[in-house]
């Protein structure tokens, strides 16, 4: 099997709140993992089957229900604990994250296993790093996914979107570490990595060196400038 067909990547739409949702693995084991398993988790699993894949395990990009399911604006979304039914595997978080996770999902603490900034996850040639970005919850991270063959695709949740950001007016955000897990972690990537995002409000992905370009919140040039767009 050649270098190029290494990676399996898909990107699907669930819910009603426009979630993406997204299978990351390797062609050649046969192995993947579900990004952000909430809304359509069925179709989710069923998709990876339909593909010949095998789930292994679950990322989550942060705590909130419409990534990981629970009760939010009078909807029940199916989330983690389903997941946990069909297939029994971990669920990778943000150490700062863990518990907030538990509580809004109603999985165990031996569903999850926590991770520390910059730690990694492979299938099979696939790497997984797992990149720390607060500021739209305390724990929220971002997974850089290389197959050594083309370039970095960033799945970046709520973090950073095309030509936008996440929100950072709820409970547990901070604008200062949004500031910083943009403008440092992220901004610091190759502009050949291409973004996607935890939701479709436009296009399904953009480079990060055009998003350099036309994004306001990867354009400012301080903190002060960066709280300013925020109303701070």
């Amino acid at each position: 099997m050649s270098e190029e067909t290494e990676l399996y990547f898909v990107q699907l739409a669930v819910g009603e709140m426009q979630n993406l949702a997204y299978l990351i693995g390797s062609h050649s084991t046969r192995e993947c993992l579900l990004v952000d398993p909430a809304w359509s988790v069925d179709g989710l699993l069923d998709r990876a089957e339909a593909d010949g894949m095998k789930v292994v395990g679950a990322l989550a990009t942060h705590y909130h229900q419409d990534h990981i399911g629970g009760s939010v604006f009078g909807m029940d979304i199916e989330g983690i604990p389903r997941l946990l039914e069909r297939h029994p595997v971990p669920v990778h978080v943000n150490a700062h994250e863990g518990d907030g996770t538990l509580q809004v999902s109603g999985a165990s603490e031996s569903d999850i296993v926590r991770h520390a900034a910059g730690d990694e996850i492979s299938v099979g040639r696939v790497s997984v790093r797992l990149l720390h970005t607060p500021g739209h919850t305390p724990g929220s991270q971002c997974f850089l996914v290389e197959d050594g063959v083309g370039p970095g695709r960033l799945v970046a949740g709520d973090t950073l979107f095309l030509d936008s950001c996440g929100r950072v007016d709820l409970p547990g955000a901070n604008p200062e570490d949004m500031y910083r897990s943009l403008n440092e972690t992220l901004k610091a990537l190759p502009d050949e990595t291409i973004v996607y995002p935890g939701h479709i409000y436009g296009d399904p992905s953009d480079t990060l060196g055009a998003q350099k370009q036309t994004n306001p919140f990867l354009r400012v040039t301080s903190l002060e400038q960066f709280l300013s767009f925020m109303g701070r």
